[in-house]
């Protein structure tokens, strides 16, 4: 049996970042079929079908540090590993490891998520796949 009280709450939830997303709905980038090059004579929406269901991995990078394995193996609950990045600084938003964001962190009914503040162009991560 389903609880309404469950329902309501994923319902609200959805409604919030729902709301979330279409602020950024005015900014959006390109279409879709402007990511096929039309020099080569490419429609672009047939071709780029193919690809849309195929999941991707996104990350959010807060920051990196190069670490010895002497340390590494030292840490343990409570220590701290100092990063690269400054407090406050954008995090970098990656697809399959490839950067293609910065962004902020917020929260939206005590979930957390990310507002792209800096988007590649769509040809630009083009070309960073290559």
């Amino acid at each position: 049996m389903v609880d309404e009280k469950d329902n309501d709450s994923t319902d609200s939830t959805d409604d919030a970042w729902g709301a979330a997303m279409s602020e950024q709905a005015d900014a959006s980038s390109a279409p879709m079929n402007e990511l096929v090059d039309e020099s080569k004579g490419d429609t672009g929406t047939e071709n780029i079908d193919v690809i849309l269901d195929i999941p991707v991995t996104l990350s959010l990078e807060v920051g990196t540090t190069v670490i010895a394995i002497r340390n590494l193996l030292q840490l343990n609950q409570g220590s701290v590993i100092e990063l690269d990045r400054l407090a406050g600084e954008p995090l970098d938003v990656k697809v399959n490891n490839t950067l293609i964001a910065h962004g902020e962190v917020v929260v939206v009914n005590e979930k957390y998520g990310i507002r792209l503040t800096d988007v590649m162009s769509p040809s630009e991560r083009i070309k960073k796949l290559k």
